[in-house]
């Protein structure tokens, strides 16, 4: 699937996305300032999550209610090695069966096996390129 949008057009393409994933495990690639933080915001909101959705960079990850369920939003941009992130307990949250949404996650790669992988770039004309 590869989605051309504006950033006001976000809520349209996270229907489709949605519709398309195979796995509650997403995981966004991108540059700074592509807007995954956004586009997960609009997912968080899809899923039927009324919670205030931030970016976690220093917290490393955010919580959402959902239900009896939870969203878990990770931002491992600054965790540095692997270590890190059996120490805050990574393993817990990706074994559980919630939804997570995990930006920067080059780091999990090798410790993970179901998941959808999810591009974020800009083109030249200023829209979002999005590719799962």
């Amino acid at each position: 699937m590869e989605v051309y949008y504006k950033l006001k057009e976000v809520d349209l393409v996270v229907a489709q996305l949605i519709a398309n994933v195979k796995t509650k495990t997403l995981l966004f690639y991108g540059n700074m300032g592509v807007g995954k933080t956004t586009l997960i915001k609009a997912i968080v909101k899809h899923l039927g999550s009324n919670d205030n959705v931030s970016s976690p960079t220093f917290s490393i990850v955010n919580e959402y209610s959902l239900g009896t369920s939870k969203i878990y939003h990770f931002d491992l941009y600054r965790v540095t090695n692997l270590e890190e992130a059996y120490n805050f307990g990574i393993e817990d949250y990706l074994n559980s069966n919630c939804w997570k949404l995990i930006e920067w996650p080059e780091l999990l790669e090798p410790i993970i096996d179901n998941y959808d992988h999810i591009y974020i770039d800009i083109d030249k004309n200023n829209n979002r390129v999005l590719k799962l």
